[in-house]
């Protein structure tokens, strides 16, 4: 699950979502290396395979980069696939993989996935300065395109992936989370009402299209290569803690959810599934694991002054992204546990993993400092905004106990 490349969607136009032509010229060739190769695992052991002739037939959508590109090496290194067919915009750098070059929400997908088993759709959007609508266009239409194509193709399993996100960030929610648990967020928060309607596709999509198996995945806070609104949080001279707020961290690396998609795609288990690291970190935890120093604010003036800030362009995160750094929504693994996955990390483990790959960036109110000189002072002044409301605020309070 990752963002399209940068020239990718640089390339799009925001006005018009309608992907281009699946030509037949040279990128759209397809290729495939058989000889073995061996990915070594985390924990040392080789997975090493030639092409094999049993296992399912595999399509990850979003193969060239992040987690689905991740995921195609995996795939093509496991004895238990058969053959791993990739598809995205361009071409990624997997060459045992059998490749086709072309938009998700291009309706001859449904002619690539002839043959396939089970696919993967990994092709989101959710860079935080990605055009809103753009976005949702690509996401949704590319998450209906690929369900469609798999039914029409006789592929029996898709294999989704959202976010814990979608469970919703709220002061009551129990410690942990089980994954049947009602989903409960709001769409207020940077691609969560992207993830929500994925969700609702995904509980149609077998009524729709009888004999399609739809399983969906969801991560915790995802770490390893990524930048989302929660990893932005630790580039920041400050850790912001809205005052009574009762956040919990759980973090999911990618290497993990790579594995759990792979128990997904083998159907070692069924059902929808949450994936993380066991357990959580209190926000005391982080501080002192990191070493980054609070700044507490108010909840009025912390969601107020994000609103604001937002609204008027000076930050990329809307004001429902504060939420999840303020409330619980850790989330319980116990369906991949039962099936014999654990994790490969633990919470502290993607924290210190985090740090080391923000280090020596800057993030104020969400805006990351050091891209240009206006990008440097639009942070600057959301800064001085943020703090500025909260002195306001505090006068304010302090003017009305006077009288």
């Amino acid at each position: 699950m990752s963002s399209p490349d940068p020239q990718v969607r640089a390339a799009r136009n925001p006005e018009d979502p309608t992907p281009p032509e699946a030509g037949g010229g040279p990128d759209s060739e397809t290729a495939q290396e058989t000889a073995p190769a061996v990915v070594p695992l985390r924990d040392g052991s080789p997975s090493a395979s030639p092409s094999s002739s049993r296992g399912p037939v595999v399509a990850v959508t979003g193969a060239a980069a992040g987690v689905g590109a991740l995921l195609t090496e995996r795939l093509a290194a496991s004895e238990e696939i058969k053959q791993v067919v990739a598809i995205d915009e361009r071409r990624g750098e997997c060459a045992r993989a059998q490749w086709h070059i072309l938009d998700v929400r291009d309706p001859a997908i449904a002619e690539k996935l002839r043959g396939v088993d089970v696919v993967v759709h990994l092709a989101l959007d959710l860079d935080l300065e990605t055009d809103a609508a753009a976005r949702t266009a690509y996401n949704v239409r590319g998450t209906q395109t690929v369900l469609t194509a798999a039914a029409a193709a006789g592929v029996h399993r898709v294999v989704l992936c959202t976010s814990a996100m979608v469970y919703g960030a709220l002061a009551d929610n129990e410690l942990p989370l089980s994954e049947d648990a009602e989903l409960r967020a709001t769409a207020e928060a940077t691609g969560v009402g992207d993830l929500l309607e994925i969700e609702r596709l995904a509980r149609r999509a077998p009524r729709a299209h009888p004999g399609l198996n739809v399983t969906v995945v969801r991560p915790a806070i995802l770490v390893g290569g990524t930048d989302t609104a929660l990893t932005r949080y630790f580039e920041s001279p400050r850790l912001l803690v809205v005052a009574g707020s009762r956040p919990a961290w759980q973090f999911c690396h990618v290497d993990d959810l790579c594995s759990a998609l792979e128990y997904a795609v083998v159907e070692k288990v069924d059902g929808d599934l949450a994936v993380g690291c066991d357990g959580w970190l209190e926000q005391e935890e982080v501080e002192e694991l990191s070493g980054i120093r609070r700044m507490e604010l108010p909840s009025a003036v912390a969601l107020g002054a994000a609103a604001r800030l937002h609204r008027i362009g000076l930050t990329p995160s809307p004001a429902g992204d504060l939420a999840y750094t303020m409330y619980p929504w850790v989330v319980s693994v116990s369906r991949l546990h039962d099936a014999g996955w654990r994790p490969q990390w633990t919470n502290e483990e993607v924290l210190a993993e985090l740090l080391e790959e923000v280090a020596g960036r800057r993030t104020v109110a969400g805006r990351r400092l050091g891209r240009k000189d206006a990008t440097a002072a639009g942070a600057a002044g959301a800064t001085v905004a943020l703090l500025g409301t909260a002195a306001l605020v505090r006068r304010a309070r302090k003017a009305r106990r006077r009288l």
